[in-house]
């Protein structure tokens, strides 16, 4: 039974110490109680590291000695987890109460399933001033999502696609998710909303949208790249 199974759920943190208690809260507050949490401080220089450390005792942290990014982080926490399953929690964004009791329970019922998404709802940080936003899009609706705050993996599944790839600094999981497409992994998305992302000033891929261009075009790239060749070693023909 996957209800018993123990969920590794990987936070990577840096500089989000107005948004990282409510983070916490959100996974303390599961109606699903068989999880660790392993936090990654990725060179934090606000609050954030204090804030982690007043949790140890409910935590496993690791302490980068520079920033390495959310992809090496994300594998540091990965490495030295010890669940079945894998969940992630970016630290400015929240779960719902029961996400977890949700998609593990799916698992539980599809034993053939590798990876659960499901919906997310954006909403815009209530620090904001109306100058900033007016210039973040926030949709209304909530909306299928395969982003890692919305992902459970089954520990072997990740393992059969591989760690994520440092090269990409803001959308690792993007990469991932598509070679696990490739490798032919069973992918669901519930229709639950269980993730709420906030939108907010320092969003990642907001602040640095040229280099996440540049990853994004790359990371379709390649994926092209890998199908063609796949086809070409199993004897198909793309007319």
């Amino acid at each position: 039974m996957n209800q018993n199974k123990l969920v590794s759920i990987i936070m990577p943190v840096f500089n989000t110490d107005k948004y990282l208690k409510e983070a916490l809260d959100s996974i303390f507050s599961q109606t699903y109680r068989n999880f660790e949490i392993i936090c990654i401080d990725d060179g934090s220089i606000d609050n954030s590291l204090p804030i982690l450390k007043s949790f140890e005792n409910r935590i496993k942290l690791i302490i980068n000695d520079k920033n390495y990014g959310t992809s090496e982080s994300r594998n540091r926490g990965i490495q030295l987890s010890k669940g079945e399953f894998l969940a992630f929690l970016d630290a400015d964004d929240i779960w719902e109460k029961n996400k977890l009791e949700i998609q593990i329970k799916e698992f539980n019922d599809k034993p053939d399933l590798d990876v659960s998404f499901a919906y997310m709802q954006c909403f815009i940080s209530p620090e904001l001033s109306g100058d900033a936003r007016n210039k973040r899009y926030c949709p209304p609706d909530s909306v299928p999502c395969h982003i890692p705050s919305s992902a459970v993996i089954k520990r072997t599944s990740f393992e059969k696609v591989g760690y994520f790839d440092t090269r990409f600094k803001n959308i690792e999981f993007m990469d991932w998710v598509n070679k696990a497409k490739e490798t032919g992994l069973k992918i669901e998305t519930l229709n639950d909303t269980l993730v709420f992302r906030r939108i907010h000033e320092t969003n990642v891929g907001i602040i640095d949208k040229e280099h996440s261009r540049s990853d994004y075009l790359k990371i379709i790239k390649e994926s092209l790249e890998r199908k063609r060749k796949n086809n070409q070693s199993s004897g198909k023909i793309n007319l």
